[in-house]
């Protein structure tokens, strides 16, 4: 995914990495354990505590790589009372931080998209997914792929969404 952005005398653009920002995410986890253990060898009762308490950054190759946060969130409704508008923020900021940071949020709630409806309207120039696809090679059909029943009607559901949002077309190539 690329975003794009203005920036004084243009426009500058930011690229994603997902195995980068996997890891980014465990180098933090790393220097969070070596903070923890600093913080916890100076305690009294740094012998009750130590390696075993804090999580291992490196999943075991029998554990799946998921991603935990490093502390508890609180959920926060943008819109008191309607729940479908929340999203969730750090627990350990001090409590004046995070009253801004959730009048922010709830001010600025308008620039959300809750529903795919609401991504309507967004300038390509602003943001666009897209395939780099070199076009000197021919396409190939790919073979179907099956799904329980259960799975197909989920897919089904999603795909009908984002067709009616206009977020995806069908296309047809010839065979």
């Amino acid at each position: 995914m690329k975003i794009k952005f203005p920036v004084i005398g243009g426009v500058g653009e930011a690229q994603a990495n997902a195995l980068q920002a996997h890891k980014c995410y465990v180098e933090a986890i790393k220097r969070g354990m070596k903070k923890r253990l600093r913080e916890t060898s100076n305690t009294e009762d740094s012998n009750k505590r130590g390696k075993d308490t804090i999580p291992n950054p490196e999943p075991d190759k029998e554990t799946p790589a998921t991603v935990q946060p490093l502390e508890e969130l609180l959920t926060i409704e943008l819109t008191p009372g309607d729940p479908g508008n929340v999203t969730k923020i750090g627990s350990k900021m001090a409590e004046n931080v995070q009253n801004q940071v959730v009048n922010c949020l709830r001010r600025n709630k308008d620039i959300f998209a809750w529903t795919l409806e609401d991504l309507e309207g967004i300038d390509p120039c602003v943001i666009m997914h897209h395939l780099n696809l070199k076009p000197s090679v021919r396409p190939v059909k790919q073979k179907k792929r099956h799904f329980e029943s259960a799975k197909d009607k989920i897919i089904q559901e999603e795909v009908t969404k984002l067709l009616s949002a206009g977020h995806i077309n069908e296309i047809q190539f010839l065979e």
